[in-house]
């Protein structure tokens, strides 16, 4: 497989990301003591770093590994809103289709001490847009679908994604035969009818399926379920440590992970959805789009917080740890 070659098309590409605009603030510290008022650990606060997420973060990822990238959203008129749009201005990342409006931006907050998250609080606005909003958003996604090489939808269910929404995007990318993946959120499935991809975890293929995924014989059941509930061309189902298994017509195929060390899964799905897609647009197969996905994931569950996979150490990786696929009917 010529991995190199398909690694060079990214920056030819271009990738539409539409989804639920995420700002993550992580806040560091360490603990020494249990606080006198409730049996809680005291944080002393050392530093606060705020990184994008969510779809936001699928978008950093393209650019991470040298495509293009256009971006559609809300964000919100605060500070949080300021400082998201201005981390994806300096990220390159186009962003025109993110509409601002009178709701909070989704913030997800983490305190890390030494290494180990201690709590996650989270500020967000989960109902479903409509009105002035979802015209403006769907006005710039019947624009902007036909000028893109893939859709990538990252639904994170905080009320961007609807079945509306999707329909739109379907109708215009089927003219140009435009690739539409999607990175699932549980009760949103039937949304999803005839896209190109869904990315599902275990948790979330078991629940849609309606097959509890166990073992080998399970998953496939639950695999093949999905394909033919959702009539879309392929289903990766990621299942952590144990790698990912690509659905695909009466074809199972499972690659084991490459991970060396996990610190942080934050992020994976994103960067999962972003590497598979771009890979596949730029001439890669479904199964080697898979293998590239599964070691972009290797490479950010080894840092602790919302990275990325460069190119760079996505080639790397690709160089000096090989994946053995096991092929199933």
């Amino acid at each position: 497989m010529n991995y190199s070659k398909i690694l060079t098309e990214f920056k030819k590409k271009k990738i539409l990301v539409i989804g639920d605009l995420i700002l993550d603030r992580y806040i560091w510290g360490k603990v020494s003591r249990i606080s006198p008022e409730a049996p809680v650990p005291v944080v002393e606060v050392t530093g606060e770093d705020f990184l994008l997420g969510g779809a936001s973060n699928v978008a950093n990822n393209i650019v991470a590994l040298g495509g293009h990238v256009t971006i559609v959203g809300l964000a919100g008129k605060d500070r949080a809103g300021d400082v998201l749009m201005k981390m994806l201005d300096e990220k390159g990342i186009q962003c025109e289709g993110v509409i601002t409006f009178s709701g909070p931006t989704t913030v997800k907050t983490r305190v890390i001490a030494h290494n180990q998250q201690v709590v996650r609080f989270d500020r967000e606005d989960k109902e479903k847009v409509d009105g002035n909003v979802l015209r403006r958003l769907l006005e710039y996604i019947c624009s902007a679908v036909p000028n893109h090489d893939a859709v990538i939808i990252s639904d994170y269910k905080k009320g961007v994604i609807s079945s509306k929404l999707i329909k739109t995007v379907l109708k215009h990318s089927r003219t140009e035969n435009i690739f539409v993946s999607v990175d699932p959120k549980v009760g949103h499935f039937h949304f999803y009818k005839n896209v190109s991809l869904i990315t599902p975890n275990v948790t979330e293929a078991s629940i849609a399926s309606g097959i509890e995924i166990r073992d080998e014989k399970s998953l496939i059941s639950a695999g093949k379920a999905l394909l033919k509930k959702i009539s879309c061309e392929a289903a990766l189902i990621t299942r952590g440590e144990h790698g990912m298994s690509l659905f695909k017509g009466n074809k199972v195929v499972h690659i084991p992970t490459v991970a060396r060390d996990v610190y942080d899964v934050t992020g994976a799905g994103d960067t999962v959805i972003a590497a598979f897609s771009i890979a596949y647009v730029a001439g890669a197969s479904m199964e080697e789009a898979a293998v590239i996905a599964n070691h972009a994931a290797g490479i950010v569950v080894g840092e602790v917080g919302t990275a990325v996979a460069t190119q760079e150490k996505l080639m790397q990786s690709l160089k000096t740890r090989h994946s053995s696929l096991v092929t199933r009917h």
